[in-house]
């Protein structure tokens, strides 16, 4: 097992130099977000043992490290196929509307998904009020401003940041993402990220994107 989780992350390492390199210039590939010297470290630590390990004083210690942005990562570029961006939710209205937070979540969502247009979207969040679940609310929106139903996928069961790392991890296996990018504020970030790569157990990278 040791052993295995040691190739994934070599694995994970080497494709990580090739898309930095294909980032900065040097070498041939699609066109790509400019990247910033936080992207760039917070790519490489998103791939560390530590980050990408089982042991929750080193995924606390590594995650601690990185740099909260807006900047999209760097892991989108390497695989905008792979990768999922991961919108979390926030409670809504007693009638099922969207708060001011999961509105400014969903924006930054937006942005991202319309810069990588082939990533797949996962909305995830349940405490339905109203008849209507975070994960649904979210979806409508989306969907209200452009992006193609077919690319969001709901969890609508989930009732805390926990819960939404664990029942999205399901997602992500049954989907056999490459990675993911959580999008939330940020606040809600640090600890997100670290609740995910508890969640995938050293199986993908796990990135970030401030909701501003």
């Amino acid at each position: 097992m040791k052993h295995t989780r040691t190739k994934r992350i070599r694995r994970a390492t080497a494709a990580v130099a090739v898309g930095v390199a294909a980032v900065t210039g040097v070498g041939a590939g699609q066109a790509a977000a400019t990247p910033t010297p936080a992207t760039i470290a917070n790519g490489i630590l998103s791939i560390t043992p530590a980050c990408q390990g089982v042991i929750d004083e080193l995924i606390i210690a590594c995650t601690h490290l990185e740099l909260l942005t807006p900047s999209f990562p760097v892991m989108l570029d390497l695989n905008p196929f792979g990768t999922h961006i991961v919108v979390l939710g926030a409670g809504l209205h007693d009638d099922g509307t969207i708060r001011p937070v999961l509105e400014q979540r969903l924006r930054a969502a937006l942005a991202t998904a319309q810069r990588y247009p082939t990533a797949p979207i996962v909305v995830t969040g349940g405490v339905p009020r109203n008849g209507v679940t975070e994960a649904g609310a979210m979806r409508a929106w989306l969907t209200a401003n452009g992006v193609h139903p077919g690319r969001i996928i709901e969890e609508p069961a989930s009732r805390s940041t926990v819960e939404n790392a664990r029942f999205t991890n399901d997602v992500l296996l049954a989907r056999r993402a490459t990675g993911a990018v959580l999008v939330t504020d940020r606040d809600h970030l640090q600890r997100a990220m670290i609740n995910f790569r508890q969640a995938v157990d050293a199986r993908i990278p796990i990135a970030g994107v401030v909701a501003n």
